[in-house]
């Protein structure tokens, strides 16, 4: 039964249950840090968040393909120009091959400026016999296991956003400023190729796509400056999940010259498959905002579950409203996401996320993924949305375009025993640059063939 819709505001969620409510010591230090965050400017507008509807609109059309992405928790500590740039190229990168996978404009959406809060499986955490508050990302306490580390401090909801805000100065900064140079991906950084163990079918692949990218582009200069700048101003978007409700809140308002109340803190905000309960806080809190909102749907999820959301999340279809991103597993995907795709014809986007449901811990205790086993769920999600007659408008993918290690496999052979050698993640491991760049190719293959697989296994 859905529930009874009553009158919204910002804080209308309060009266709901919160699978993920943060415990705070003193009540009125929140408030009053609450009260700060809604005198700040807003970190985006309304009419970017409008500008990101309609793209996301062309999308579930198939006019677009969404390819979203970025760190699985920022940290403030990682708020440097260095890492803002690694993430953006790769996005870069990645979009590029798309585009000539698919024949069609990305849309490029960053898990950045704000992805500081994350849900826990439990509220608390022992180690050696000493039980403290879980980490929930820098938006609420700090990583390190100390009493006052993990101690919920309301003054750290001002530092994220004073950190979200630097992040999308620069990001805006560097987009305004051509930081987009297409002009030579032959210079690009694929030295990993040479060492990596490719079959030499996909080596080839790779080689003609990065020709065929350099061909387009001095097509593109010889018809004049004008197209090649066009080219080199590109949009990212800003995305988070909309978890802690007093930062969200605390930046949702009203527009001059519009209607309805926007979350001002980011572009898309997302709810998690924790807090997507019908009678939750988050729900209520994302029913009342325009921004397009995404909704993580694992394997329990059931095409009743779905309607029931998208009556009270988008009641009136809105284009470019909702983007419903799955996240299998590798192993369920095949059988839970086909009866999924032929009961729910809505109009929404459908974005693959094949990182979470594929996490699984080593023999000693260290969290990773498989790139086959990512692979894996995004070959069964394209097959499954070409059986059910649906579009498969994006990808979703937790990685950095730094040199870690902390997925396994890819062309650059990462085993269980790279892991430690530079694992940086402080929560779910990620794709490095190689690995991402990699997938974006082999995704670029099946857009390009869409009866093919994904890749040629098994590499030589």
């Amino acid at each position: 039964m859905v529930p009874r819709v009553t009158r919204w505001d910002p804080s209308s969620w309060k009266g709901k249950p919160n699978a993920q409510a943060v415990a705070y010591a003193d009540e009125d230090a929140l408030d009053q840090v609450v009260e700060r965050l809604r005198a700040l400017p807003p970190l985006v507008t309304s009419w970017e968040i409008e500008r990101l509807k309609s793209l996301i609109a062309d999308a579930q059309e198939g006019k677009r393909f969404l390819l979203q992405g970025g760190d699985c928790a920022e940290t403030v500590a990682d708020c440097r120009q260095a890492n803002v740039v690694n993430k953006l190229k790769i996005l870069l990168k990645m979009s590029l091959v798309l585009i000539l996978g698919g024949r069609k404009p990305i849309v490029r959406v960053g898990r950045f400026a704000g992805q500081y809060a994350k849900p826990r499986s439990s509220p608390t955490e022992v180690r050696s016999g000493v039980e403290l508050p879980s980490y929930f990302g820098d938006l609420v306490n700090r990583a390190e296991f100390e009493a006052e580390a993990r101690r919920p401090d309301p003054q750290h909801l001002l530092t994220g956003y004073q950190h979200a805000a630097m992040t999308l100065n620069l990001v805006r900064a560097l987009s305004a400023g051509g930081f987009a140079d297409l002009h030579h991906p032959e210079y690009w950084d694929l030295s990993f190729f040479e060492s990596a163990g490719l079959t030499p079918t996909l080596r080839e692949d790779y080689q003609l796509i990065t020709r065929q990218l350099a061909d387009a582009l001095r097509f593109m200069e010889a018809l004049g400056e004008g197209a090649i700048e066009e080219l080199s101003r590109v949009e990212f978007y800003a995305s988070h999940e909309g978890l802690h409700l007093h930062y969200e809140s605390a930046q949702t308002s009203t527009v001059p010259f519009g209607e309805g109340f926007y979350d001002l803190t980011t572009h898309l905000p997302w709810i998690g498959e924790r807090t997507r309960a019908l009678d939750g806080a988050h729900v209520e809190f994302f029913r009342g905002i325009k921004n397009p909102i995404g909704i993580k749907l694992g394997p329990k999820s059931t095409v009743d579950d779905v309607h029931r959301l998208l009556d009270v999340l988008n009641p009136s279809e809105e284009p470019g409203r909702i983007v419903l991103i799955t996240r299998m597993g590798a192993e369920r995907a095949p059988d839970v996401l086909p009866p999924l795709l032929s009961g729910v014809k809505r109009r929404v986007l459908w974005v693959c996320d094949p990182m979470h449901g594929n996490t699984h811990s080593t023999a000693t205790g260290i969290k990773t993924r498989s790139f086959d086993a990512i692979l894996g769920e995004l070959q069964a999600t394209f097959d499954a949305h070409a059986h059910a007659g649906t579009i498969l408008g994006g990808v979703h993918f937790e990685l950095t375009g730094d040199d870690v290690t902390e997925c396994v496999g890819g062309a650059a052979g990462i085993t269980e025993s790279d892991l430690a050698r530079n694992y940086e993640s402080l929560c779910d491991p990620r794709l490095n640059q190689a690995q991402a760049l990699e997938m974006a190719f082999l995704i670029a293959r099946r857009m390009r063939a869409p009866s093919g697989g994904l890749s040629d296994r098994p590499r030589g």
